[in-house]
């Protein structure tokens, strides 16, 4: 039987898939819109228990970015209280600019179906890997972030999430400016593996 996918071209896509930060980008070159929405049907096509689809996306391009920029500063500066930090301020206003595109990521919690929250938290999570799978395939870089403005309620209406629903992150995306960025080191897998045969 032939196989349906080049096994190998797959699993270099997997374990070569690496963080590239925002710094690292070609500042300036902006991705085609349709690469970025094809990326995002990759996303789409994640494992979701009773198809709930809860990963929500909204992409800021162009001078959305200046928008985001601004907004989640803004955000930031207001609501951080005691755990502000410059740095962190200074990242939320310059990442959004190094960036083609940036894609906030929403869960928008399921409430009329008996679900656990975590099969939604899982089903979001692996709409992103789709997407990190996809920017490698595409020789594009991505770096998500979970700080900021994601564990703050008073942003979630900013991007039409409710009290129920949960901001989980926002990747930032670009053509890398990095010939070469090394990849973690991660322990065996069979550290982590426990097999039952019998």
């Amino acid at each position: 039987m032939e196989d349906r996918y080049d096994i190998n071209q797959f699993n270099s896509i997997v374990q070569n898939r690496r963080s590239i930060y925002p710094y690292q980008f070609i500042k300036g070159k902006a991705i085609p819109d349709p690469v970025i929405r094809q990326i995002l049907e990759n996303a789409n096509r994640a494992p979701t228990h009773k198809l709930t689809q809860p990963w929500r996306f909204t992409v800021f391009s162009g001078k959305g970015r200046e928008v985001f920029s601004d907004m989640q500063t803004e955000i930031y500066t207001r609501y951080a209280g005691e755990n502000f930090k410059e740095k962190k301020l200074q990242n939320l206003r310059d990442y959004p600019l190094f960036s083609s595109h940036v894609i906030v990521v929403g869960m928008k919690r399921t409430l009329h179906i008996s679900i656990p929250e975590t099969e939604e938290i899982i089903a979001v999570g692996c709409a992103i890997e789709n997407i990190f799978l996809s920017l490698n395939a595409y020789n594009l870089g991505g770096y998500i972030s979970t700080g900021g403005i994601t564990y703050l309620d008073e942003a979630k209406p900013y991007f039409e999430l409710g009290p129920h629903d949960r901001l989980i992150g926002t990747i930032f995306i670009g053509y890398p400016d990095v010939v070469d960025n090394p990849l973690t080191k991660r322990s065996l897998v069979d550290d982590k593996v426990k097999w039952v045969n019998s």
